[in-house]
């Protein structure tokens, strides 16, 4: 268990945000100053990434216990919790384990069932692909971020993806470079963060509050194949597609998905 680094924006009913993974709570930002207004919105970074500490241990275990520890610390009993890719299934595992701590659950653009090559599922080859060229970066001569870029968009050939990753470069005092990330921890715990929630039916059980997954349209990360799964595990769920979202969601449609976080916790 570690300290979870964090943001807080408004009064009100708490909802807690987690990030996807390569991400921070910078990325939920725009989106907490929308709902500050109808919630305590709490952003968080989760470990091995942002100003969270570092370690070489990543599993939705220990995350889960992360975010207990964080909930206790700020006093808070019960919360609306919304997780994005791998903080929607930190935000899963939490609610399986502690279903009397979560009013609502909204999980953005992630399936509770593990992903595997073997199912046709690509994420496990891009995130290697990824998590390569980054630890491939010779940080110790970087002169600047361009630098960085033009190496990276050998290996990583789309912009974005690209300019989102160099979100996590940062230059130390002495001027030198270093991730936000702990590429090496993520890389070596890959399986776990694509793991999935199958063997927990009996946990899930105890979980009583309204669920919605957010799923961007253009997105193939909650597929047909995850219906039945969804459905044994939230039975009190309900899935919301965003037309023309790749996985990013919240980034591409904020408007849309505003509009169904205010619906579905309101």
């Amino acid at each position: 268990m570690i300290k979870l680094n964090y943001k807080i924006y408004g009064e009100g009913e708490p909802l807690v945000i987690m990030h996807g993974l390569y991400g921070t709570l910078d990325n939920w930002v725009g989106i907490a100053r929308e709902l500050q207004n109808n919630f305590k919105v709490i952003i968080v970074d989760l470990r091995n990434h942002g100003k969270s500490p570092h370690s070489k241990v990543h599993n939705y275990e220990v995350m889960v216990d992360d975010l207990l520890n964080l909930m206790n610390d700020l006093e808070i009993y019960s919360a609306n919790i919304m997780g994005h890719s791998m903080g929607g299934k930190v935000a899963m595992a939490f609610a399986a384990f502690n279903p009397e701590r979560v009013k609502r659950l909204l999980i953005v653009d992630i399936s509770p069932r593990t992903y595997l090559v073997e199912e046709g599922d690509l994420q496990f080859t891009e995130h290697v692909k990824i998590m390569d060229a980054l630890a491939s970066l010779d940080l110790s001569n970087l002169n600047s971020r361009e630098d960085a870029d033009s190496f990276l968009s050998k290996k990583i050939p789309f912009d974005r993806v690209r300019w989102f990753l160099l979100k996590n470069l940062y230059r130390n005092k002495d001027k030198s470079f270093g991730w936000k990330l702990n590429v090496s921890a993520l890389r070596s715990n890959l399986e776990n963060v694509l793991q999935g929630f199958e063997n927990l039916s009996e946990e899930f059980k105890l979980l009583d509050c309204p669920v919605v997954f957010i799923k961007g349209g253009a997105s193939n990360y909650i597929r047909d194949i995850d219906t039945e799964l969804i459905n044994s595990l939230f039975p009190n769920s309900k899935t919301v597609s965003i037309n023309e979202a790749s996985h990013w969601v919240h980034a591409e449609k904020p408007n849309e998905f505003l509009l169904v976080v205010k619906q579905f916790c309101m």
